[in-house]
Order: C-alpha cells, then structure tokens, then sequence
C-alpha cells in the first residue's frame, strides 16, 4: 500500500474526483449561472456533500497515496494502520456523498412553479412517477430557468464520483488490512497467506523472514565445502609430483 506504483495512480486519481466534486458542488450554489438568494436554493445542497464528504474527507488519503514510497511507511503495525484509517475516512465521505446526491434526485430541485412561491414540486413523487422517468414534467420549474437540468446533471455527477471514490477507497482498505496481517506473520516467523506481501516484505530487504536465512545458509555451506575440497586437492598433487619425482631419481 505504502510503495505500490497502482497505489501512486489511485491517489492521482482520488484527487482528481475530489477537485471534481468540489467544482459540481459549488456549480449547485448557482443555478444556470445565476446568483440566488441561499434561501432559493435546493436545501440538500447545503449538506456539503461535495466540499465536506467526496471532497475534503477523500483528499486526505488521496495525497496520502500520493506520497507513498518508503517516506510514508512505517515499521511498527500502529504505522501501518495509520493508512487503512485514512482509507476508511474517505470511504465514509464517498458513501456520504452518495447518500446525499441520491437524495437530491429523488426529491427534485426547489424552483418557483409560476406562483411566485419556491416550492419541491417532485419531493412527493413515487418511484414509478418520478420526474427523472417524465421529463416533460420538468417544465414545472419556470425559475430558475432550466434548474431540473442543472440539478439532475449535476446530482449525478456527484453521485458518479462517490460510487467511484468509495470503491477506491475500500480496495485501499482491503490492501492495507493485507499488509498489517502479513507483517504480523513476518514478525511472529510464521508464513503469511498474502504472497504478494511477503514478496514485498523481501523485497524491502526484512531479515525477519525465516525463509530468507536458510538459503543463505545453505550457500555459506556450500561455498565452504567447496573451499575445502580445493584445498584437499592441491595437497594430493603435490603428494602426487613428489612421488614421482622420488621414483624417477
């Protein structure tokens, strides 16, 4: 999780949904482009679903995964955990978003209906009758002018990002509880399930690995037996020419 190249693309990749989600959420303050009264505006929007939970709260481990490298790991277990937080802070700030646009949808957006007086005309809508099956309905909404659109694009997009953002952040979860078990294993000197971390483990250079001892082991051994038989073989040829020497005199 710490040193993964896939890990270093995901935390460029949450911070570009999070930007997004900022932007959609502020685009909601100003529908059609025009500056309202906070008064005229959809309630739901004030819930910050944007800027707080697919934004701020994804942020974090996003540039968290940004750093990576060895720089952002510890040693010790409550350092690895440290991650797998961050990770569960932007899995919660993406569901929330997506609580939240999903909520936008279906309750419509709050406009004037020609009487003069704001109101949710879809708020009460079935599922079976709702405004997003029935788009000629949507002319209800005279003011702000085109405001269904803006709302419906614009709700989607951010319940687009924080499906994705939570899906991010959850295989980052899942990686980092991964990583916490098998250091857990290597320190005990017991053999982790998760192969693709102890090859990291090795990889970082762990002398706690039992496996890692015995091939170095083994090759000393070899490399000394080796040194012994070449020293037993210059003996017996010396032994051998001095023979031959002695009987040829």
């Amino acid at each position: 999780m710490c040193s993964d190249t896939g890990s270093r693309y995901t935390g460029m990749l949450l911070l570009t949904l999070a930007t997004a989600a900022i932007i959609s959420n502020l685009l909601l303050y100003f529908p059609n482009g025009q500056v309202l009264e906070p008064a005229k505006i959809t309630d739901l929007v004030w819930f910050f679903h944007g800027f707080l939970g697919a934004g701020l709260l994804v942020m974090v481990p996003a540039l968290m995964l940004l750093r990576g490298g060895r720089e952002g790991c510890y040693a010790h277990k409550c350092g690895l955990l440290f991650p797998v937080l961050l990770a569960i802070q932007g899995t919660v700030g993406a569901v929330y978003c997506v609580v939240i646009s999903s909520l936008g949808l279906l309750s419509g957006p709050f406009c004037d209906t020609g009487s003069g007086n704001y109101t949710y005309p879809f708020r009460n809508d079935s599922l079976e009758g709702n405004y997003l099956f029935n788009q000629p309905t949507w002319a209800i909404c005279q003011e702000p002018e085109h405001i269904v659109l803006w709302n419906v694009v614009l709700f989607s997009t951010l319940l687009g990002i924080g499906v994705m953002e939570a899906v991010l952040c959850l295989s980052q979860v899942v990686s980092g509880l991964c990583d916490v078990y098998c250091d857990t294993c290597i320190r005990k000197g017991q053999t982790p399930k998760c192969k693709h971390s102890v090859a990291k483990e090795v990889g970082r250079g762990a002398t706690t690995l039992p496996l890692g001892g015995a091939p170095a082991r083994k090759g000393l051994g070899n490399e000394r037996h080796q040194r012994l038989l070449g020293a037993g073989r210059a003996p017996s040829r010396l032994k051998r020419g001095a023979s031959h020497n002695v009987i040829h005199d």
